[in-house]
């Protein structure tokens, strides 16, 4: 497994819990010896127990040495970060550097694995990139991650589906082999070509992206007409045809995901001569919903400047600590622009909060009756279970003014009015 990022080490636990012996390999060392200690540079629900189970039976191991890992290795996946240009399109040159490396390693046939999120036509760059530096055979193989984090270790153990893009007949054998033992239940593997594996991952992206980014456009119209968008999701969600997931309304997506495949998506489109409106427009409406709870904070009080705003929840969404493209990134920022002090809190996310942030005006938190202290009001932004049943009988005394934002529609209304709150949430 040829990065041991979060693709690459859920993947590569995942596959040892299952009984493969498996190599991570990244030529970062430290995080190697790391890693190799136990201790994980990700927070991921369930993740260290399945690391540290597989380190101790001797099926996972860790290394930044390119030769012992490839000439030990009958498949190789490449699962290294693919992040954005300033233009939108992907950066591949950790994908194809992976690949020269392996290349230069070989010893024998090998099935060589593209697991990144990568532009369509790119693993016939590699596999022209292979062919440059070795003469040794070889098969090419899409194999796209569909991991939530938060979720990702039941995704992975779980799939909904495994898609192979591959050329030969004798990869689809080896690779049905590996996911044999995650497929017992019923076959989940889908077997197409090259191109079209690749393009699957960004669409099937781009269509989450885009309930996301619907659900959020008619909130703001019920909000203007009065009606409740709570209960349009109900509504709309009972037809089968469109079902509840997704549909959810907030202060938009991010993460490292979706905001980064829409972009490449739209990129590739460019290049290929043509326009993406519908795109264009679930980027635009996620844009400005991040920056739809600063404006309710703001038109409530009118100035900011001077007022404390408790923030609940720091990263893009519960049970990570990736703060990457984070709703609550906008609403930070706005805030200290317009002279707001900030007490902050999340439950895992702290560490890479203070990291992002050397402002005296944030306040960094125990807990979320820690950050409500002193506050002029609470903006909900992450929807941790921990903060759904809150206790705010012992939040009231220590509040200067109770009012509460409510980004991702955890609380009902009348339930926050009656506790004593004036309570403003999405789409109602």
């Amino acid at each position: 497994m040829v990065g041991t990022g979060y693709v690459g080490l859920v993947t590569g636990a995942c596959f040892a819990e299952m009984g493969h012996h498996v190599i991570c390999l990244d030529i970062n060392k430290e995080k190697i010896d790391q890693l190799n200690q136990g201790m994980i540079p990700i927070y991921e629900p369930g993740l260290e127990e399945v690391v540290k189970r597989n380190i101790d039976s001797g099926r996972l191991l860790f290394t930044s040495d390119y030769a012992e890992a490839v000439k030990n290795s009958s498949v190789c996946f490449i699962a290294v970060p693919t992040p954005s240009d300033e233009d939108g399109s992907c950066d591949l040159s950790y994908v194809l550097q992976a690949a020269t490396s392996i290349a230069e390693h070989m010893n024998e046939y090998k099935v060589i694995v593209v697991k990144s999120t990568v532009p369509v036509g790119t693993s016939l760059k590699v596999k022209a990139k292979i062919n440059e530096k070795t003469t040794l055979p070889f098969d090419l193989v899409s194999n796209p991650e569909f991991l939530k984090e938060g979720s990702a270790i039941l995704d992975c153990m779980k799939p909904d589906r495994v898609i192979l893009g591959v050329e030969s007949e004798k990869s689809v054998a080896i690779m049905k082999e590996i996911y044999s033992a995650f497929t017992l239940n019923h076959d989940r593997i889908l077997v197409m070509d090259i191109l079209s594996s690749e393009m699957t991952k960004y669409a099937a992206n781009a269509m989450l992206a885009t309930r996301i980014s619907f659900m959020n456009e008619l909130a703001t119209i019920c909000e203007k007409l009065g009606a409740n968008i709570n209960e349009v999701r109900i509504g709309i969600g009972s037809d089968q045809r469109i079902g509840y997931q997704f549909l959810y309304a907030g202060i938009g997506y991010g993460g490292s995901c979706f905001p980064k495949d829409i972009r490449a998506l739209q990129s590739m489109a460019f290049d290929a001569g043509l326009e993406t409106p519908l795109m264009d427009a679930v980027d635009s409406i996620n844009n400005n919903q991040k920056k739809l709870l600063f404006k309710k904070i703001s038109a409530y009080f009118g100035d900011v400047k001077g007022k404390t705003i408790a923030i609940w929840g720091l990263a893009f969404k519960p049970n990570t600590d990736d703060m990457r493209e984070a709703p609550a990134l906008v609403l930070i920022e706005e805030l200290l622009k317009q002279g707001a002090v900030l007490r902050v809190y999340d439950p895992v996310a702290m560490p890479k909060a203070k990291s992002l942030f050397n402002d005296p005006r944030i306040h960094f938190c125990k807990d979320e009756y820690d950050a409500a202290e002193g506050a002029h009001a609470i903006a909900l932004v992450t929807e941790w279970k921990q903060f759904r049943f809150a206790d705010f009988e012992k939040i009231f005394p220590s509040m200067q003014k109770k009012v509460f934002f409510d980004g991702r529609n955890q609380y009902k209304k009348q339930e926050m009015h009656a506790k004593g709150f004036e309570y403003f949430g999405i789409g109602h």
